[in-house]
């Protein structure tokens, strides 16, 4: 890896947007190289929580769908981690709901899992779909059973029920 790139994945890493801003400026192509493990710098900004690089990356046209070697997104990520705030700037610019990794999960299905409600509904509200299933079989519902997580049980139901009654 070359030194920008290095630097561009360490300054996203700890929410350093000055460097990451600088080093746009030499490279714009920057912000969709990858690491290693197919992480670009606005999967890096994402994972560790860094709102206003994730703000800068987006407003330069950073891709949301990228995905990493497991076939993981950003949207992906969030949805894993809990970060409210980046999931809404996430879908502001079109992250696709539906989007599979490798496994076959989708954010809900991430969401679901881990157990965050909020972003669980934001995505339902996105169009997310519930039925989808996983390399394994399992839907978002069925994740959300096999945590026993009644509120995010009851908020699929909801959604499934509104669903099936718009029919």
């Amino acid at each position: 890896m070359m030194a920008d790139q290095t630097d561009i994945f360490d300054a996203c890493r700890r929410g350093d947007v000055e460097l990451v801003e600088k080093i746009y400026e030499r490279n714009p192509d920057i912000i969709h190289v990858e690491d290693f493990k197919g992480f670009t710098p606005l999967i890096i900004a994402v994972y560790n929580n860094q709102p206003a690089v994730v703000d800068f990356l987006l407003s330069k046209g950073a891709r949301a769908e990228m995905q990493d070697q497991a076939g993981n997104t950003a949207l992906m990520g969030v949805c894993f981690r809990g970060y409210i705030d980046i999931a809404k700037k996430l879908l502001d610019v079109g992250a696709e709901v539906n989007q599979r990794n490798y496994q076959g999960a989708t954010a809900l299905t991430f969401a679901a899992t881990f157990g965050h409600l909020e972003i669980a509904e934001l995505l339902l509200q996105k169009g997310a779909d519930m039925t989808i299933p996983d390399s394994r079989g399992k839907s978002a519902f069925d994740h959300a059973i096999i945590q026993e997580n009644e509120d995010m049980i009851k908020l699929l139901q909801r959604y499934q029920e509104a669903d099936h009654d718009n029919q």
